[in-house]
């Protein structure tokens, strides 16, 4: 797989792909997690030749989501660790050993309830594992998305 583009600006300038790198944010008991989360994750981006796209926006809110609901009914974020191969896969590891995430029913104007189907509609494929101190909820989102910019999907949100 071949993307366009480069540090210089020479968008016709073939750069090569982008695969065996990982990158870990430890989070556990910082304040600001999703600020951090987002910032370190456009870092990273940035320096994959990743940014100023539309799929790397929706790599940003889908980090957003998960630290968010890390923060909020996991007991806070452990670590964000974002990962490179055919695809960005971005893990948010906490401590809540029994309870795995399920989309809720959402309803229209009410708050809460929306994370998790923003993170479905936005990312190729998410899911949880557990693991022997608690969870971790994952996302990916092809290199190829990331490369070119293409969105997840041509209709809205409800």
């Amino acid at each position: 797989m071949t993307t366009i583009g480069s540090d210089t600006g020479d968008p016709l300038r073939p750069r090569p792909p982008v695969t065996g790198q990982r990158r870990r944010l430890a989070l556990r008991g910082v304040r600001g997690s999703v600020a951090k989360g987002r910032d370190f994750t456009r870092a990273a981006m940035g320096d994959w030749g990743w940014e100023h796209n539309q799929t790397t926006e929706d790599a940003l809110l889908v980090v957003s989501e998960l630290l968010t609901n890390a923060s909020l009914h996991a007991g806070g974020c452990e670590e964000l660790v974002l990962t490179v191969g055919d695809s960005l896969r971005i893990e948010v590891f906490d401590a809540e050993r029994t309870a795995m995430p399920v989309t809720r029913v959402a309803r229209r104007g009410s708050p809460g309830g929306h994370g998790l189907h923003i993170v479905e509609r936005l990312s190729d494929r998410w899911g949880a594992q557990a693991h022997a101190t608690g969870k971790a909820v994952w996302a990916e989102i092809e290199g190829h998305r990331l490369s070119t910019g293409m969105p997840a999907g041509t209709g809205e949100l409800s």
